[in-house]
């Protein structure tokens, strides 16, 4: 309020200046406008509020285990067929498929060309070709700008692993063949056997027991493999000697 009386106070004796020269004859100065124009601006600004400015949103934080390496993309030819999570692909869902972490993880990819970022979830397995850690779906490329090169640097961090716990991102899993799964163990005992005299190529052959359904299941499984082509081939060879089997993550 003091600076308030000061400042008017000041006006006040420049307007009284300005009208006691009008008096003596002098010609009207140019100050008398001023100070009336500075007494306006004054009050104006007075009865402005002061502006409040919202702080920024502070942007989702990313933390977790990252990976860097290079990213494809895969579109029409796959669009709705089933992943490996079981749900069916679509080209236009912000997804993508990496080898290793587990189906239904959300991470955070930024081309490390252009900065660009896109949240996408894990609901498939690949890429299988060599030097790829991810393969991203047609509208996640289109995000990071990957539609024309095809392949393009990226880093891959996890911001939601659910109810797993990941420290570090492993380049691959393990795979095995499941030959058979029984609620006899006796008949998963026949069929190791069987399968130990006319296919040595694998070992160990193990069986592995499975709560599920207040029950209890015995898989047959052979082997373990780090690479999943490898799996295959050896699927292919059991296919041609009567032996139905199936790829499992271990």
């Amino acid at each position: 309020m003091g600076l308030f009386r000061f400042r008017r106070q000041t006006a006040l004796g420049i307007i009284a200046a300005s009208m006691k020269r009008r008096s003596h004859g002098h010609k009207p100065v140019c100050i008398f406008r001023i100070a009336w124009v500075w007494i306006l601006l004054f009050f104006v600004a007075c009865s402005i509020p002061p502006l409040k400015v919202a702080p920024p949103e502070p942007l989702p934080s990313v933390s977790g285990a990252s990976q860097t390496g290079i990213a494809s993309w895969y579109g029409p030819g796959f669009h709705g067929r089933p992943t490996a999570s079981g749900t069916v692909y679509n080209q236009y869902d912000l997804t993508a498929a990496h080898q290793a972490l587990p189906l239904g993880t959300k991470v955070m990819v930024t081309n490390l060309a252009n900065g660009r970022s896109a949240e996408v979830i894990i609901n498939d397995r690949g890429p299988f070709v060599k030097g790829r850690i991810i393969d991203l779906s047609y509208a996640a490329a289109r995000i990071l700008g990957m539609i024309g090169p095809g392949t393009i640097p990226v880093r891959v961090e996890v911001i939601d692993s659910g109810p797993h716990k990941i420290s570090m991102i492993r380049t691959s899993l393990d795979y095995t063949l499941q030959a058979g799964s029984f609620a006899s163990l006796q008949n998963a005992r026949r069929l190791k056997d069987h399968l130990m005299r006319v296919y040595p190529e694998i070992s160990p052959i193990a069986i592995v027991p499975i709560q599920a359904n207040h029950a209890t299941y015995y898989r047959v499984q052979l082997g373990t493999f780090p690479d999943r082509r490898e799996a295959e081939g050896h699927a292919r060879q059991l296919a041609r000697l009567g032996f139905s089997t199936i790829i499992m993550e271990k």
